[in-house]
């Protein structure tokens, strides 16, 4: 009777160990699970930064008229007033005597030789001077801004200028990874910014933004 109460003890002491060690497996292999799905969420987001676009604009990059721009033109004959015109949607502006002119994609000197070409033998002194009075460059903000949206630029802008008319980078984003998406050439382009540098007063070389331009501020895994 009592070599049977020390086996049933026995047991029982045998089973509560398998219970324990079986339950510390367990546990180890959830925690290996969650620290792989972190350094794979980690891992996912820390790829190779994207290369640097082509042909990046610049404040004194030369100009290609849009839709939006407002331009002027100066005309040497004093018979016809100077004009000052948004362009159109369609790429178009309407001129005195020659009527509606595909102003968008050209380059401003372009388009005022064309004029001159144009006006020849409609006016005594076809000679026009065409300026940029006004070039709109509308640029998406989104991600993880603190402002996210749509904005309008007058003048040449960075993407750093850009990203803090938005309100700058969100507590959730991430500074050292941001995408700039641009269309060229028919086909949408990326590349990755680290604007870190910039932040904390480095010099840096500026990248500034051209009108369509998508600014994606991605999100911050630390």
């Amino acid at each position: 009777m009592i070599q049977s109460r020390n086996c049933a003890r026995e047991g029982r002491g045998l089973a509560s160990t398998e219970w324990v060690c079986q339950n510390t497996r367990s546990s180890q292999a959830i925690f290996g699970v969650c620290v792989f799905l972190f350094f794979a969420a980690l891992c996912g987001s820390c790829q190779s930064p994207l290369p640097p676009l082509p042909n990046p604009p610049g404040p004194w990059t030369t100009v290609r008229l849009s839709p939006g721009d407002v331009i002027k033109v100066s005309y040497a004959d004093e018979n016809i007033p100077d004009q000052t015109q948004r362009i159109r949607r369609d790429g178009k502006v309407s001129l005195p005597l020659i009527g509606e002119v595909t102003a968008a994609g050209k380059r401003v000197i372009y388009f005022q030789d064309e004029l001159v070409s144009r006006y020849n033998g409609k006016l005594d002194n076809n000679e026009v001077v065409v300026t940029l009075e006004n070039g709109a460059a509308t640029v998406t903000v989104s991600g993880f801004a603190n402002k996210p949206g749509t904005y309008s630029f007058d003048r040449p802008t960075t993407v750093y200028q850009a990203i803090m008319e938005a309100g700058g980078v969100s507590d959730y984003g991430s500074a050292s990874n941001i995408h700039l998406t641009r269309i060229i050439e028919g086909r949408q382009l990326s590349e990755t910014i680290n604007l870190r540098p910039a932040i904390h007063g480095q010099p840096v070389r500026p990248e500034y933004v051209q009108d369509g331009d998508v600014i994606y501020v991605a999100r911050s895994w630390f």
